[in-house]
């Protein structure tokens, strides 16, 4: 297991900071923070190296690009076979449409979370990508009516 790394007041404040708005400038970070701009730079340099900051990504709405249909797929193996569980879990994120990938324990083995255009996109996706694929021996598929983004993880380093 990876060693945590020790953040303190600051570093914790800056992630703060990043999650409201992660194009914020060193300036603005600073000024929030109460540190100064080089500080800022450093910390945020030292928080990347660490793995803690993995990036900044841009938020999309894909119902404003056609894109309005969610679900999320429970997937069954047909056996846990190392090769076969690495060469599915090598492809699946690189699938048309794939937002996300669970590896769970429990009754299923992943979810995924795709998005489609409309219904007949999601069922051309299951059966192309993952009903004949050799590793799969099950799918249930579940639509998405509404997502909201938590900001609970604030709250475990704070």
């Amino acid at each position: 297991m990876a060693q945590k790394p020790e953040l303190d007041r600051v570093d914790r404040a800056l992630l703060a900071a990043l999650s409201t708005n992660a194009r914020a400038s060193g300036a603005a970070l600073a000024s929030e923070v109460g540190v100064a701009e080089s500080t800022v730079s450093l910390r945020l340099r030292r928080l990347q190296s660490l793995g803690t900051v993995r990036g900044y990504r841009v938020d999309v709405d894909l119902a404003s690009l056609g894109v309005s249909l969610q679900a999320l797929i429970a997937i069954r193996l047909v056996k846990h076979d190392r090769g076969e569980i690495d060469a599915f879990r090598a492809a699946v994120p690189h699938l048309p449409g794939v937002l996300g990938v669970f590896h769970m324990a429990g009754a299923e083995d992943y979810l995924l979370h795709v998005a489609a255009r409309d219904a007949e996109e999601l069922r051309e996706f299951v059966l192309a990508h993952l009903t004949g694929h050799p590793a799969v021996a099950h799918t249930e598929t579940n639509l998405i009516f509404e997502h909201v983004d938590g900001d609970g993880w604030n709250k475990l380093v704070g």
